[in-house]
């Protein structure tokens, strides 16, 4: 007995523990709500880089004269954390590279993403949010993706939707700021939303409508908000959308029938020479061969003047005409007329009338 109650208290001692290893490594996994990270300081790398780094972007023609406007505000923005930015307007190119005084290793990463969206036609005010810890930017390249041209317009149409609608829509479900230029889609945003929105532009391009994948991001938007929820699987909640045309597929009108493999090559068609040995002809004089085709001619001409001849005379032939008596029925065979026939017909007449007294009235019933 003593063994048995020992070995219950043992069981009962290893799963209070494996319960609390559980809830510290879930603690420890899940973020508290309102957290941030600590900024990078001078303090956290108080010597500085090694080495100098250095990007280099270039842009179209179009973005020369706004940069050339906003270029002193691109330089006040990358000078506070010790970048410097050079515009070279001949070569069409912007460059940011470290200096000494830099202390941030990912400083330089940032201010390429920064020219990088200058140069994707994002405006100054947008572009310069990615110097923020928690943003970040994603250029997505749509351009290779449909290889008809006409397409392509239409499905990137799709995508900013009648007046922006669509693209409005997304920015507001995804915090994340959306620019459609050219043959790419610049987003600048969070990392959780920058990863919906790359999943709804290749979505579109692969000809599934945004509205779909808009409509998924609101339930899951609701779902967020309710703290049971979070740990469990959405699936169940997520709306399931299926491709109608797969089942229905159009068949053409013309099957082509394949014919039977046959290793033999078909025979090769007769030439005229051929023929005329098979008929004989090739052995025949030239006048002969002569008189032979006039008379062919002459006998295809007088068919044809004889189908001439009969469409003229076609309007020549006269109409049938309709009968102007219409034939009776009953004819008398004799030439006299039947005279009590034509009484009983005027009697029955008669009787027909409304309100006329009949032809042989009955007899007054006799009383008794």
């Amino acid at each position: 007995m003593a063994s048995s109650t020992g070995d219950g208290v043992s069981e009962k001692g290893k799963n209070s523990k494996k319960t609390k290893s559980q809830m510290e490594e879930s603690e420890l996994l899940s973020v508290p709500d309102g957290w941030k990270e600590a900024p990078f300081t001078k303090d956290d790398n108080p010597r500085g880089l090694m080495e100098e780094s250095s990007f280099a972007t270039l842009f179209p023609k179009y973005r020369e004269a706004y940069l050339k406007e906003c270029w002193p505000l691109v330089e006040k923005a990358l000078g506070e954390v010790h970048i410097k930015a050079t515009l070279d307007l001949i070569e069409g190119s912007i460059s940011v590279c470290t200096s000494k005084k830099t202390y941030d290793p990912y400083a330089i990463v940032r201010g390429r993403d920064l020219i990088k969206l200058l140069a994707r036609s994002v405006p100054f005010e947008q572009a310069v949010r990615i110097l923020l810890d928690d943003m970040a930017c994603d250029i997505i390249k749509i351009g290779t993706l449909v290889r008809n041209r006409e397409r392509f317009v239409k499905r990137r149409q799709r995508l900013i939707g009648p007046k922006g609608s669509t693209l409005k829509a997304l920015e507001l479900l995804t915090n994340c700021y959306v620019m459609v230029q050219g043959n790419t889609v610049s987003a600048l945003g969070p990392f959780n939303g920058l990863k919906e929105v790359r999943k709804v532009v290749m979505d579109t391009m692969k000809n599934i409508h945004p509205i779909y994948n808009i409509k998924t991001l609101m339930i899951k938007r609701e779902l967020s908000k309710d703290t049971d929820l979070r740990s469990q699987s959405w699936e169940r909640f997520l709306p399931k959308f299926r491709h109608k045309n797969l089942a229905k597929r159009r068949e053409p009108k013309k099957k082509s029938v394949k014919k039977q493999y046959t290793p033999f090559p078909p025979a090769q068609p007769e030439n005229a020479v051929d023929k005329e040995l098979a008929t004989g002809e090739f052995f025949l004089r030239e006048s002969v061969k002569k008189r032979k085709k006039m008379e062919e001619v002459k006998v295809k001409q007088a068919e044809a003047l004889t189908k001439k001849q009969e469409e003229r005379n076609k309007a020549f032939i006269p109409p049938k005409e309709k009968p102007l008596m219409k034939k009776s029925a009953k004819v008398p065979t004799e030439g006299k007329l039947d005279i009590e026939a034509l009484k009983e017909k005027v009697k029955k007449a008669k009787t027909k009338r409304l309100g006329a007294p009949p032809v042989n009235p009955a007899p007054p019933p006799q009383a008794d």
